[in-house]
């Protein structure tokens, strides 16, 4: 089209915000051929427009700027490389196709495409519009497919979450070697059950946590994390769950415990209360309240709180008169060092004999988990058979899921520790060895968090500490050393010192529930040599 006087257009160059290599034309690419369309044909060109934003939804900033200096007759038209660089939604296209029937738009000119103002100019645009809406549609569906299709077979199908990194070749995920630790700290920390979520954030920023923008985690992102199942190795998408095979950054039991925490936690404790040693410890051995610490002329004392019964006798005590009682109280329950030495040699011979009754367990879970997949499979085909409704089907899928990673944490718990199934006992033994080191040369802090351990019902009654032992520690306290003994006593989910998380010993024997036929034990039912006299001489028997 060459004339004497040049139509004056603007140009409008577009892409979206997806990666370079899935762009049809670059910026750079579209400019060049439409500056050569303009030379060519003789059009002037008014002013450049150019946007880098999807045009999927209507809204563009840019775009909308230009169509209204059009509506004020500072230009003739636009010069663009293709219809669907101005319009992929109907919004935009019922406007571009409006501003052509009003006679603001006057002209629209593409290095690839004709278009003139008539009826058949304009039926034959809104189809090349309509086709570019139709195009997006399609690509999104096709892309939701196949995200689908890779959650089924167990694959992360979106940019890796905090902790991971996305694997472009094997198109999955895999830990972050630098953040996955520090996730796992995080996890570990807030499943203690002694952090806040503001007080997880500081700890664990501190450590040098970053997001992917090199910016420390707010407390939002912590929260999300800490609810993220993503982590143990669930898939949570569209409302179902679905067995990952990607490395989990924590187990199944960590990720329960810290939602336990959370769920428990309606209210996080006020940040700015002042960080006493033994807030929330005790409770009165009077009236039940909790007991409350407060500073009288620079010394710390402990006191009820007095909530339910205002005239409890309980007097103060001082904090330091409290630290020394604990200090006392580990030493009574310090295991002698020749003892422990006995009880862990003898513990390692006898752990040798427990190789059936592990394989006999790991037959048992390979089992169970062979039927959990029969029914995954059986309740898919009673969904697709119409028998069950939807949210039936996902409901009865979660559980069967989570009940599936269970057992194979299980599996793979015990085919890890082969030959390993003593090291709780062994390290129960020596933590009580190192209580009487603890005692002499620990922290006030550090006696603090062991008592929560091994003791349960803390109390303080006429300043004096009270407290029931936790778990395997009952036997120390009971019988004053291990040595009196030469069997332990049933310690239903006794918890073993110095061990953030108890590694259960399974049992020699079916465990009378066929639920679970290697349920945890720790000391119940087993005899155990090591706990004789130190002399040497046990009772058969």
């Amino acid at each position: 089209m060459n004339t004497t006087e040049p139509r004056k257009l603007f140009l409008y160059a577009r892409k979206s915000t997806d990666d370079l290599s899935r762009q049809v034309r670059s910026i750079g690419d579209q400019l060049a051929e439409l500056h050569e369309l303009a030379r060519r044909d003789n059009i002037a060109i008014v002013e450049e427009f150019i946007e880098r934003q999807t045009a999927k939804k209507p809204g563009r900033p840019i775009f909308n700027e230009m169509l209204a200096r059009l509506e004020r007759g500072q230009a003739d038209g636009v010069l663009a490389w293709h219809p669907d660089r101005l319009s992929r939604n109907s919004v935009d296209a019922g406007k571009i196709i409006w501003l052509i029937d009003t006679g603001v738009i006057k002209a629209l000119r593409f290095p690839t495409y004709w278009f003139e103002p008539s009826a058949h100019g304009k039926f034959s645009l809104s189809l090349m519009l309509s086709q570019s809406k139709y195009y997006i549609d399609n690509l999104s569906e096709n892309i939701r497919r196949g995200q689908r299709q890779k959650v089924k077979n167990g694959i992360w199908p979106l940019v890796a979450p905090v902790g991971y990194l996305n694997d472009r070749l094997a198109k999955t995920i895999y830990p972050d070697p630098v953040r996955a630790p520090l996730i796992r700290k995080a996890f570990e920390l807030y499943a203690s059950g002694t952090y806040t979520i503001d007080r997880l954030v500081k700890v664990v920023n501190e450590l040098g946590m970053l997001g992917r923008n090199g910016k420390p985690l707010f407390r939002t992102q912590y929260h999300r994390i800490l609810q993220n199942p993503l982590y143990c190795g669930i898939i949570r998408y569209s409302g179902e769950e679905y067995e990952g095979k990607h490395q989990a950054i924590v187990s199944k039991e960590l990720f329960d415990n810290a939602a336990e925490v959370m769920a428990r936690k309606s209210k996080p404790k006020t940040p700015t209360l002042k960080p006493y040693l033994y807030r929330g410890v005790f409770r009165c051995g009077e009236c039940g309240c909790f007991i409350t610490t407060e500073t009288q002329k620079g010394h710390n004392y402990l006191r009820c709180t007095k909530r339910v019964k205002r005239d409890c006798s309980q007097p103060f005590v001082r904090e330091q008169q409290m630290g020394k009682q604990i200090t006392g109280l580990l030493r009574d329950i310090a295991l002698p060092a020749e003892n422990a030495d006995s009880m862990i040699a003898a513990l390692e011979v006898e752990r040798d004999g427990d190789t059936a009754s592990r394989r006999d367990c790991l037959l048992a879970l390979q089992t169970k988990a062979h039927a959990l997949d029969a029914q995954l499979s059986r309740l898919t085909d009673a969904y697709l058979a119409e028998t069950l409704s939807l949210e039936e089907f996902r409901d009865t899928k979660a559980k069967l899921i989570r009940q599936r990673l269970e057992l194979k944490e299980k599996i793979a718990t015990l085919e890890a520790n082969s030959g390993n199934w003593f090291e709780p006992a062994i390290r129960f033994v020596k933590a009580a060895k190192s209580t009487a080191f603890l005692a002499e040369t620990g922290t006030e802090e550090e006696k603090r968090d062991f008592l929560k351990k091994v003791s349960s019902n803390l109390t303080v009654r006429d300043r004096r500490l009270h407290w029931e032992p936790r778990g395997a520690w009952k036997l120390v306290v009971d019988s004053g050393s291990f040595a009196q003994h030469n069997t332990a006593p049933g310690l239903p989910g006794a918890v073993l010192a110095g061990e953030k998380y108890q590694i259960h010993i399974q049992r020699r024997s079916w465990d009378s529930n066929p639920g679970d036929p290697c349920g945890p034990t720790g000391f119940q039912d087993r005899r155990i040599r090591p706990l004789c006299h130190s002399s040497g001489s046990c009772s058969k028997p």
